[in-house]
């Protein structure tokens, strides 16, 4: 997605048409750019990390990862670790373990002490991983799943395009008043009303996931005939602001699921 992923211009891969070389260029590219925006960890209700001064590593195939200066950490909740890793992009890495009372995440953190010459300006600055902690907050607002990149957008529109779908061969949907979900680097993704689905076939699934640009998903199996397909429907019932034209809207994807749009 965006600059990193899918046809984005650092995914390696990148669609679209420019009016100058990377011919030169290396084939994995980094991009350390400013996030300005105050980002706080907590464990507990105990802040291990509070900064205006962080930045978004964006990483050829890697969705971008959130660094600050290692002063805007918690020192006293940090142990030094004898764990390392090696990036022949960035160099070495060395980690530090996470204490807040009853609550320990190994090799938590991680920094490059002494980075390779092209990636410089990681001197200085370190990285969390996201589940080593309780709570994300971005400003005053709860993440969901990961930080949101600048370069990321999702735009919903009304639409009289015809869709089909169908599960196993049988059609299972049909509509003319979709909503197309247009998201960064993805595919355009039709979402469907519940009434233009055949009527019996959902159930609902356990599984869930978190969008940082959509919100939080339900999934739903299809009951086909005698077959089931696990998961291959999903919703947002609560979705955030800029998708809301989608909530209570269904969505398909999977084995044996065929979507076309006219």
């Amino acid at each position: 997605m965006t600059l990193t992923l899918g046809s984005g211009p650092f995914s390696g891969n990148g669609a679209g048409s420019i009016n100058f070389s990377l011919d030169d260029a290396p084939s994995h590219r980094l991009l350390f750019d400013d996030y300005p925006r105050r980002v706080r960890a907590l464990v507990g209700g105990h802040t291990v990390l509070d900064s205006t001064r962080g930045k978004l590593l964006f990483e050829t195939g890697i969705t971008p990862v959130y660094y600050l200066p290692v002063e805007d950490l918690d020192g006293d909740s940090l142990e030094e670790s004898d764990h390392a890793t090696h990036c022949p992009f960035k160099g070495d890495a060395s980690y530090w373990h996470l204490h807040v009372g009853d609550h320990t995440f190994e090799n938590a953190v991680w920094l490059y002490p002494e980075p390779l010459a092209a990636a410089g300006w990681l001197e200085g600055y370190c990285s969390l991983y996201t589940d080593a902690v309780d709570l994300w907050l971005h400003e005053d607002e709860p993440v969901r799943g990961h930080l949101r990149d600048p370069y990321h957008r999702v735009d919903v529109l009304e639409s009289s395009r015809k869709v089909t779908v169908e599960a196993g061969g049988e059609t299972i949907a049909e509509s003319d008043r979709p909503k197309m979900l247009f998201e960064t680097g993805l595919a355009p993704r039709p979402y469907l009303l519940r009434a233009d689905v055949l009527p019996g076939i959902l159930s609902p699934s356990e599984k869930t996931t978190r969008c940082p640009y959509k919100g939080e998903a339900n999934y739903w199996h299809l009951h086909v005939g005698d077959e089931v397909f696990e998961d291959a429907a999903w919703s947002y019932e609560a979705p955030l602001t800029e998708s809301l034209k989608v909530g209570g809207h269904l969505s398909f994807a999977g084995e044996g699921i065929e979507i076309e749009v006219r």
